[in-house]
């Protein structure tokens, strides 16, 4: 009896990254609610709180909105613009999503640029954030979630030219 066929390392790779992921969006979501229930607890009927909490409240939302884009742009349920492209022939349908992933990708790659430029000069100016901790290790994660969101567009952007 054979063993099926191993997948090629970037199937895998592919797998192991949404898995990943998925692992960290149910991290953190469950982390920022038990974390933003226990702050209100804390204020409301003890009248104290954690001092850094409401920073690393902003600090969780930022990292939420920037991996779920990441995992919206894994299987292309990312933002699209597509009301008048359903009305294209099947050929210009197909040009016009391999358009759309391009320009998406020019679009995360300027956002990438622009934000490791932002956590390079964070790390320059030495900026911290709650209490003390270095701001850009929090920021770090700006320029990986748009780059991998550029390489994501680009292979299906050209994975779409192929198919033609």
């Amino acid at each position: 009896m054979e063993r099926p066929a191993k997948p090629p390392w970037w199937v895998r790779a592919a797998a192991l990254g949404r898995r990943l992921e998925t692992g960290l969006l149910v991290l953190l979501l469950g982390g920022l609610i038990v974390f933003s229930s226990a702050q209100i607890l804390l204020r409301n009927v003890f009248s104290i709180g954690v001092t850094w909490g409401d920073g690393l409240i902003r600090l969780t939302v930022l990292w939420l909105a920037l991996l779920g884009a990441l995992a919206a742009s894994t299987d292309g349920r990312h933002i699209a613009v597509g009301a008048l492209v359903r009305w294209l022939p099947p050929r210009l349908q197909r040009a016009a999503a391999v358009i759309a992933d391009l320009f998406g990708a020019l679009v995360a790659g300027a956002f990438a640029w622009f934000s490791f430029v932002f956590v390079r000069d964070s790390w320059e100016f030495g900026d911290t954030l709650l209490d003390g901790a270095p701001a850009w290790w929090f920021q770090a994660i700006m320029p990986v979630a748009f780059a991998l969101i550029a390489v994501r567009y680009c292979l299906r952007g050209f994975g779409r030219r192929q198919a033609d």
